[in-house]
């Protein structure tokens, strides 16, 4: 007999009737956001609350790359910051998160993409983050089973190689927070539904759940795909949110061919080789709003054609698992963290699309930061909600939205 089983993040506890934060939403963001608050300011008292299990959602369902390569100098920061704290993480929880930087090499197809790579890679070196371009010959040195023939669909010119990127086991990392989050006090309520969050003269309240009212002073909705329609159904505030499905699936395991993340724009796909062998590859997002994670044949058929392309030793092997998630777009394609912007204790952690995972650990620390203190960090700042009514979009890149702000 082995005993009872006890997860990680400990026994099922009561729901209390007060606590001093309340975080919807179980994946990294709710759960970084709960361990910094517990770790670095001292906020022990705070609940979890996650309709389903922990990492249900965008959690469980990516391929696990990290990088700071973005576009922007408001960006780069941010994630640098995360990519950083990974082996930091790594310690601080005693659990292995399998970080790997093998580097991230994104091919780029023509000249203009020569051109924007440069411009990239002076961002990341201005802010302290390795990265170089690469001619097509180099790429090829890197990665000899890439295929930098002009006889494909989009010849390879060259690439932008960010040494420090690299992948990190995800579900790993939802139980070593979840872990971190316990030890250090606060509470984990699984399959708890959060019915409303209730609000007086402008401030937060508190929450009802499935399991009984919430008396809180602090509430963060921090659920991904879900974090719009909870926030509009809930206070009435709606977001310049679009949910789409993202698709992603991987081989069979073989042996070792790339050694580093492999990412192409042009044919929308992106693959790097796990620890069991398997290529894991993803694809664009679909192009129309739902909130489905089926799969699709279409995709099977893309990922196929492109990976066949620019890594042709991949023809004939088999996919072996396909999944879909969600990815809540916004117009500029950036998040939205913001607090206390319109109601007081009220804090939303959104509109991450398909970078939610890169950022989850910093992200995580400036917002239980903003929500232990009430002020927000610098480098959230420009994250603000207030930006869409402002026409200050992040220059990242863009995302069709259609959205008309409340005045």
């Amino acid at each position: 007999m082995f005993g009872k089983y006890k997860p990680l993040w400990g026994n099922k506890t009561r729901l209390k009737s007060s606590y001093d934060a309340v975080i919807i939403g179980g994946g990294l963001h709710g759960l970084a956001t709960a361990y910094f608050l517990a770790k670095e300011h001292g906020m022990k008292n705070v609940a979890v609350i996650e309709k389903n299990f922990i990492g249900f959602g965008g959690a469980g369902r990516n391929t696990a790359i990290v990088r700071a390569n973005q576009r922007t100098q408001i960006n780069v920061p941010l994630y640098k910051e995360a990519l950083d704290l990974w082996p930091v993480l790594t310690r601080d929880l005693d659990f292995n998160l399998m970080f790997n930087n093998c580097g991230n090499l994104n091919l780029m197809h023509s000249e203009a993409a020569m051109n924007a790579a440069r411009m990239n890679i002076a961002t990341a070196q201005f802010h302290g983050v390795e990265s170089h371009l690469l001619d097509a010959k180099q790429v090829k040195e890197m990665v000899p089973a890439l295929n930098i023939s002009p006889d494909i669909t989009y010849p390879i010119h060259g690439a932008m190689f960010h040494p420090p990127g690299g992948i990190v086991r995800h579900d790993a990392v939802v139980w070593g927070l979840a872990k971190g989050a316990v030890k250090l006090g606060a509470e984990i309520h699984q399959q708890t539904e959060a019915t409303a969050i209730n609000t007086e003269n402008g401030r937060i309240t508190g929450v009802e759940t499935s399991r009984g009212k919430i008396h809180s002073p602090r509430v963060l909705v921090s659920a991904g795909g879900y974090s719009a329609g909870i926030i509009n159904k809930m206070l009435g505030i709606k977001l310049p949110i679009s949910v789409l499905t993202i698709q992603a699936m991987v081989t069979q395991p073989l042996k070792p061919i790339l050694n580093h993340v492999v990412s192409s724009g042009a044919y929308h796909a992106y693959a790097n080789q796990t620890l069991k062998g398997e290529i894991a590859t993803g694809a664009h997002m679909d192009p129309w709003p739902n909130y489905t994670t089926l799969t699709t044949a279409y995709y099977i058929k893309h990922q196929a054609q492109a990976l066949s392309e620019f890594l042709p030793c991949l023809r004939g092997v088999k996919f072996m698992r396909h999944w879909g998630g969600l990815a809540d777009m916004t117009p500029d394609m950036a998040p939205i963290m913001d607090g206390n912007d319109p109601i007081d204790g009220f804090y939303m952690n959104c509109g991450w699309g398909y970078f939610g995972f890169k950022s989850c650990s910093a992200a995580g620390r400036h917002l239980a930061a903003f929500m232990a203190t009430g002020n927000c960090p610098d480098i959230l700042e420009p994250f603000n909600l207030r930006r869409y009514e402002k026409h200050q979009l992040m220059g990242e890149t863009a995302a069709l939205v259609s959205y008309t702000p409340d005045n």
